[in-house]
């Protein structure tokens, strides 16, 4: 039998992320122990009853000591408050991760808390659903998805190596990169698309105030899926706004640009260029499948819950 990756892990944070770890850790055998903490009475029981912890704590820096590896997995705009508890009850040769969607941000939160002799390698796993909290997670979240890592001058190759294996067994491909071109990066493939889609959202929000409820009733599949973008977690997305703001800035600069070229198009009835840019912009969708990250089928592959016989 293969040993364990880490002897202790310990999960500051117990939502969606945290807990699908925790399933495909206790999966895989990839933990010794892996204990937590949460700020609420409630998560804790349920982290319990679950099962996703072994221990969990009713303080972040009774939870991490002794803990081997330490992932934070709070709201980017918590982090600084999180590491500044945990930093006095580190181990040495410890290692700190998170699982921030904003890397830049994270790093000037977090590192200036690491003492000498604890390693830190940020990183983010490209992965998620619009559902939150600790029943939410599941050992497959991670398959085929992939996970950056943005190593500091605080990380160590053999942490960074380490922490690299366990994101491999639970699944995931690794990538690293420098944390400015990860914020930029992932300002175009997560960040802009969600506030786009909480501003459609609102939009039609607001238009079915003046129509009655006819925006929800005939909603097809377009505003649909734009509705399961902007049911994500609030206060996550708030911290990502307003820590990644000069990359979401840019790009929705950027998107601005695009919009008036297709209503330009659309005024002059400029049919060519309409079918030019859907077939452009139809091949990067091509190409997401291709690559795997998704499916083509109509439901783009997510179970819809059965019915309850009395539905």
């Amino acid at each position: 039998m293969t040993p364990p990756i880490y002897d202790r892990v310990a999960l500051i944070g117990l939502g969606l992320i945290a807990s699908s770890m925790a399933h495909a850790m206790k999966q895989f055998g990839l933990a010794g122990e892996i204990v937590g903490y949460a700020k609420t009475e409630e998560t804790r029981r349920t982290a319990v009853e679950i099962g996703i912890c072994d221990r969990v704590f009713a303080t972040a820096g009774e939870a991490v000591q002794g803990a081997d590896l330490v992932v934070l997995a709070v709201p980017v705009g918590a982090m600084a408050e999180i590491a500044a508890d945990i930093g006095p009850h580190l181990s040495q040769g410890a290692c700190v991760t998170d699982v921030g969607s904003v890397k830049q941000a994270v790093i000037e939160a977090v590192a200036p808390h690491i003492p000498e002799g604890v390693a830190f390698v940020p990183a983010h796993p490209l992965a998620g659903t619009e559902h939150s909290g600790p029943r939410s997670g599941f050992a497959t979240l991670f398959q085929n998805r992939w996970c950056l890592l943005t190593p500091t001058e605080k990380s160590t190759p053999d942490a960074t190596t380490r922490l690299r294996r366990l994101w491999e067994a639970m699944g995931s491909n690794v990538d690293e990169m420098d944390a400015p071109h990860h914020d930029l990066v992932l300002a175009v493939v997560s960040h802009t698309p969600h506030l786009i889609a909480y501003t459609m959202v609102g939009v039609a929000d607001h238009l079915r105030r003046v129509s009655n409820s006819e925006v929800i009733k005939y909603s097809a599949s377009g505003f649909r899926d734009f509705t399961r973008i902007a049911a994500s977690d609030p206060t996550m997305w708030r911290d990502v706004f307003l820590t990644n703001k000069e990359a979401t800035l840019d790009i929705l600069g950027r998107f601005t640009e695009e919009l008036f070229t297709l209503q330009r198009a659309i005024r002059m009835g400029d049919g060519d260029e309409l079918h030019a840019y859907f077939t452009r912009t139809r091949a990067i969708r091509r190409s997401i499948i291709e690559a795997g990250q998704d499916t083509a089928a109509p439901d783009f592959g997510r179970a819809v819950p059965a019915k309850k016989p009395s539905e």
